[in-house]
């Protein structure tokens, strides 16, 4: 089995975002700790990644006034700010609990693709019929 280190990128409920800073500081804080970034290219980067996303109207918004989707995606910038990511999302429906499937999370992992060397989505055999998979002899 590979070792993936320091570049697992966590997206579950139990590591929320920091309620005390904005959802920019949130993504910025990982380039600013693991590449020494100053903090004013770490928030130029994490606005051209929210931009990216169509969320950078969240920039300044802290946890409580976002939306679960807006979350979700400060919550996916935050763990692909690992250089050369290994994303893992832990029961992504229990963060967007308003989705009726899986279309949202799969768009917006595209939508930064280039930022993810692997992802991985681990959730309960129940939520299967979500992520459009129907009879799965391995799960």
């Amino acid at each position: 089995m590979a070792s993936f280190g320091t570049r697992v990128g966590l997206v579950s409920e139990g590591v929320p975002l920091i309620s005390n800073l904005n959802v920019w500081s949130n993504i910025a804080l990982i380039p600013q700790y693991h590449r020494n970034m100053p903090w004013r290219e770490a928030k130029g980067l994490a606005e051209e990644w929210l931009d990216r996303l169509g969320m950078k109207s969240i920039s300044g918004k802290r946890n409580t006034s976002l939306t679960e989707e807006e979350r979700f995606c400060a919550m996916v910038l935050r763990a692909a700010m690992v250089a050369d990511a290994v994303l893992v999302l832990d029961r992504p429906f229990y963060i967007v609990s308003n989705l009726r499937n899986a279309d949202f999370i799969m768009e917006t992992l595209r939508k930064i693709d280039d930022l993810i060397a692997e992802a991985y989505i681990f959730d309960y055999i129940w939520e299967n019929d979500r992520y459009g998979v129907l009879d799965d002899k391995e799960s």
